[in-house]
Order: C-alpha cells, then structure tokens, then sequence
C-alpha cells in the first residue's frame, strides 16, 4: 500500500479527528494513560492503553535510533481488545527529548536504554498489578530488548523480536547484497552506482555511508512498502495530538541519537551475549526485510537455546513489519504467544 503524502498532508487535521475517535477507549475497566514518568532521573513520556487492566501487558522498544512508536497507536487499536499496551519515548527520542532537550539528555548508550527499560518494567508491574510483563524489541529495540530479556527473564512472560537486529558484520553484509540485488532487479542505475561506491565490507564504513545504504535500502524494493514514506510519515501526520513542532522534535530526536550512538551501533552484535534465554522467544520478520535481514534473524533464531522458541513470516512486509502488517502480528501473538504466556501465568510451563 504505496502512501499520498501531499494528500496525507492536506487531510491531516481531519484524519487526526477520525482517529481520534478510533482510539476512545469506553471499556469499563479500559486504561487511558498519556504522561511522563522518572525513569533513569530523567521525565520520560510513556503511553498506556487497553481496553480491560486485566489483560497481559505488551512492552514496545522501539527503534530509530530516536524514533518513537507512539504515533502508531490508532495502528494497533485492534490489539488493545486483548493486551494493554505500553509505548515508551526513550531518552533522546520524541516528547522525552522535548521535555529534557540535548543539554538534559545526557550520553545515551544501550546499556542506558537497557537499564532505564528494566525500570520501566518494574513500575509497570506495580502500577499495573502484573506479576510479568510481555516485551515487543522492533528493529534497534531488539537490540536493547534482547538484553533486557537475558538479564531479568524474571520480569517477563515472553519476548517478541521484530525486524529482529543481531548486529555483527554477516548481517551487515547480507542487507549490502540484498539491497544491490534489488536495486538491479528494478533498474534503478542511480542507487546500483551510488551503492557499489561503498565498500561491500561493513568495517570499512564510515557512519555517513551506512546512512547512506540504509537510505538505498529502504527504497530499492517498490512492492513492498516503504518504512518512511508508507508508514513513518503518514503516522507522524495524522497521530491525534501531535502538532508539527511534535514532528519536528521528532526529527531533531533521531539527529541527536544517531549521532550520539553512531559509534555503538556500528560495534554491537548480539551472539557475545549468548545463546542461551530462559524466556519463550519469538522472532515474527517481515518475509523480505533487507534492513535487518530475515535470513540473518532467522539464523539467529536457530542457534537459540530457549524453553520455547518459534519464528513466523509477515507477508509481504518488508521494515516495520508489525505496522505494515498488523492483524497477521496480531494473528501471530494470538496464536503463537497467548497460548504460552496463558501456560505460565497459570503455572503449567
């Protein structure tokens, strides 16, 4: 589903209105909570919705850097019928990087990300009267999600990587192939020569070059949709709430944390952390991810070793696939994960 966004744009006050309506929430026991909440001594703005506080609790770690997944909450609407779910703008991102600008940021790391999540996920456990949470890591939240879910297995039911990012040089070198494959398969001359000027070895990349790829990567498929202008976008336009300063703070977050974890991103890889969780793990790609390869993520998956583990496919769904293609996500968790999660909940796994 290729996007309008000069007609997004003129019908952005309206389109804000009908999802407006979209997301109330009239359950008796429904949630509606929007605010900031100190985590790692800094204001962070985190998102609960749901249509019955009983339900289990869905954690999203979004990734960007920067980018936050809050716009996306008239996207999974549906899902708020059978889990409560919890956004969060990390440090350097979004209304948290509104609130805090550069100077009260601080130094972001991912092991910042990892502990100031961890403590989310403790508040989140009280406040909401959940023994265990479920945690949702997408593209470089899985990353930090990974991590969360080795260190404290004890506050978690499952973990759900999408766009599932191992890091490391082969994974690196598969979205390299990938995107000069496309870009010759659909005739676009300009990206095959502006990527074949970077060096097929992603050690030798400077951070303006792996920029630039990810940018040929994104677009260098025309049938499946595109992360920016298909779904990025149009989400920051029409979410309800959301002025155009919101937008362009939302810029300004992923310059910022780009630049500051630059270093970090282009050292990180999963596998020395071990192959062993003590969580259900569930990997749901997009069937022709070339950001993060699926064929990377699923090696990775084969490598684990979990209690419970199983990878499924999106159709057609390329980066982001859990927006591109959210009642098969939703269709997934329902079917793959409720059955585990509801198992240990009542002791049986």
């Amino acid at each position: 589903m290729k996007t309008n966004m000069l007609s997004t744009f003129l019908t952005r006050k309206s389109q804000q209105k009908k999802l407006a309506r979209r997301l109330q929430i009239t359950t008796p026991h429904g949630i509606v909570e929007e605010r900031f909440i100190k985590i790692g001594g800094i204001e962070q703005w985190v998102t609960i919705r749901g249509e019955d506080r009983a339900n289990p609790v869905l954690l999203f770690i979004h990734g960007g850097p920067g980018s936050t997944y809050t716009i996306f909450a008239s996207t999974l609407r549906s899902w708020e019928k059978y889990f409560t779910i919890v956004q969060w703008d990390q440090p350097g991102t979004g209304r948290t990087f509104h609130k805090t600008g550069k100077s009260g940021t601080g130094q972001l790391s991912f092991e910042r990300f990892v502990c100031d999540g961890l403590e989310l996920v403790e508040y989140l456990c009280k406040h909401l009267e959940q023994e265990k949470i479920i945690l949702i890591g997408s593209s470089l939240g899985s990353i930090v999600g990974t991590i969360m879910a080795k260190r404290r297995p004890d506050l978690f039911w499952a973990y759900i990587g999408t766009d599932q990012n191992t890091g490391g040089s082969e994974a690196a070198k598969l979205s390299y192939q990938l995107t000069l494959d496309w870009l010759r398969q659909y005739g676009n001359t300009k990206g095959v020569q502006a990527v074949e000027q970077i060096s097929p070895d992603p050690d030798r990349w400077s951070h303006k070059e792996a920029g630039q790829l990810v940018q040929w990567t994104i677009k260098a498929n025309p049938t499946i949709p595109n992360m920016v202008t298909d779904i990025i976008l149009p989400a920051m336009l029409t979410s309800p709430g959301y002025t155009l300063r919101d937008i362009f703070d939302m810029f300004g977050g992923m310059k910022f944390s780009a630049n500051q974890l630059a270093k970090e991103m282009a050292t990180i890889d999963l596998r020395p952390l071990g192959m062993r969780f003590e969580v259900p793990f569930f990997i749901f790609q997009g069937d022709t991810d070339a950001v993060t390869p699926t064929a990377a993520a699923k090696k990775y998956f084969d490598e684990l070793e979990v209690p419970h583990k199983e990878f499924a496919l999106l159709k057609q769904a390329g980066h982001l696939a859990v927006f591109a293609r959210q009642e098969q996500f939703l269709q997934e968790l329902r079917q793959r994960v409720s059955p585990v999660v509801e198992a240990r909940r009542h002791g049986s796994q």
